[in-house]
């Protein structure tokens, strides 16, 4: 019956809020990790009361595991019991009484200008291993540039097809979160690239971006490109598509621009969720004064 349940919940899911393939995931494995720490303890999900979370909690916090991976499990786990209210006929949900611990604060980590110019100029300094894929650097190139320009989320770069783009508007139609759809600017050298990279393939509809294969180009694959420009760059550090977003966003911030507009151009659906990027600049600019400042 348990199963059952969990895959009524996923598909609804799917189909009635739009879930992305991630989300999904991460319901499926925080329900699955659940029951597995409940183990022979474990009668079935309207069985189970808030003492059992509150356990499960305590447990995941002697383990050691970060707040946010025991914010994520939680988020599935009343997102679940929700679905089991209002779809199922239960009560309440126990899991609606467990307190969680507070969520770290931790400020993202963001490239500066420089280093976002290395990084979007290697592509096209280094060569394919491969003379068959001669486009792959003109392609790469146009991913790391539309990925800064627009501050795109991966899943939503993933997604774009040819006529997503208005090259006369200068923007793009992004697909976000819970199917929201918004456009957003797309700067010059993006567009350029972007055109470039079109061209050497004739790319005239259809996935934006391809594999080797010619097929749309897969998560996995743009991890991998990444990896490899990273090697190829002066960045000290590791970086994410993600943190290509949080240096969108901070240096949107920085040079002046508001809070709301930064908002809408990340398609953050809660004005907080863009608010840690103030603290960014904020640090940034301590930073900048405890350098400069002559009586700092």
């Amino acid at each position: 019956m348990s199963e059952v349940e969990e895959d009524s919940f996923l598909s609804f899911q799917e189909t009635e809020k739009a879930a992305s393939p991630r989300t999904l995931v991460n319901y499926r494995d925080a329900l699955a990790a659940y029951r597995e720490w409940r183990g022979e303890r474990f009668a079935g999900w309207k069985k189970e009361q808030a003492d059992d979370f509150r356990d499960y909690l305590f447990d995941l916090m002697k383990k050691g595991l970060k707040r946010a991976t025991i914010r994520l499990r939680f988020s599935a786990l009343r997102s679940f019991y929700k679905y089991l209210v209002l779809r199922q006929g239960l009560g309440h949900s126990p899991v609606a009484e467990v307190q969680l611990p507070k969520p770290e604060r931790n400020l993202p980590v963001v490239l500066s200008v420089a280093q976002i110019d290395d990084l979007l100029s290697v592509p096209l300094r280094h060569p394919p291993a491969k003379e068959a894929h001669f486009w792959i650097p003109q392609r790469d190139a146009a991913i790391l540039e539309l990925f800064y320009s627009s501050g795109l989320r991966i899943s939503e770069l993933l997604s774009l097809n040819v006529e997503d783009l208005d090259f006369v508007g200068e923007t793009v139609r992004v697909m976000g979160k819970g199917a929201k759809e918004r456009i957003v600017p797309i700067g010059s050298p993006a567009l350029a690239a972007i055109q470039r990279y079109r061209q050497t393939l004739a790319i005239t509809r259809g996935p934006l971006f391809l594999s080797t294969r010619k097929t749309r180009i897969t998560q996995q694959a743009i991890d991998q490109l990444l990896k490899k420009y990273l090697r190829l760059s002066g960045i000290p550090f590791k970086i994410s598509p993600h943190k290509l977003r949080h240096s969108f966003a901070t240096h949107l911030l920085d040079a002046g621009a508001d809070l709301r507009s930064v908002q809408a151009l990340l398609g953050h659906a809660s004005l907080s969720t863009t608010q840690i990027y103030t603290h960014v600049t904020r640090e940034r600019l301590k930073q900048a004064y405890d350098s400069a400042h002559p009586r700092a």
